[in-house]
């Protein structure tokens, strides 16, 4: 069984803050010996540093809060995602809750207020569109590895 996952959940220091979303949950549902893990950072992919500029989606374009356009490099890593995804098809793909690039079923509004709204961030939306079967990060004890 393959199962990308996004970086930052499995510990690796790429998100926007330097930091990282270690998710214990996520950890232990991988940690079967027979689960190749293949993780993604969409936005380092794209050519963004870490730490970077918080960014949200305003109008369907990537800004950060400064007001500057990364909607290129969010676009450039999801399209290595899919590059990615299509060669090794995994069969599951867990990402970050609520991240411009891959949330899965909210973000933030673009406001960088906290308010969040239904939606998908940009490399989640373009997996979906691409057939992937993905998962929310919050959601991992509710799913089956069943296909």
């Amino acid at each position: 069984m393959k199962i990308m996952v996004s970086a930052c959940l499995l510990g690796e220091n790429c998100k926007y803050s330097g930091g990282n979303n270690k998710n214990e949950a996520v950890l232990c549902f991988v940690e079967d010996p027979g689960i190749e893990v293949i993780p993604v950072c969409p936005e380092v992919m794209g050519g963004l540093p870490t730490p970077r500029a918080p960014a949200e989606i305003r109008d369907g374009i990537v800004v950060t809060r400064d007001g500057r356009t990364v909607d290129a490099q969010f676009r450039a890593g999801a399209e290595k995602c899919l590059e990615i995804a299509r060669r090794v098809r995994p069969d599951l793909i867990i990402l970050q809750s609520r991240s411009p690039s891959c949330g899965v079923k909210q973000i933030y509004d673009g406001t960088f207020t906290g308010t969040l709204i239904d939606g998908m961030g940009v490399t989640a939306r373009l997996l979906r569109e691409n057939g992937f079967r993905l998962v929310d990060a919050e959601e991992i004890d509710r799913i089956s590895l069943e296909k």
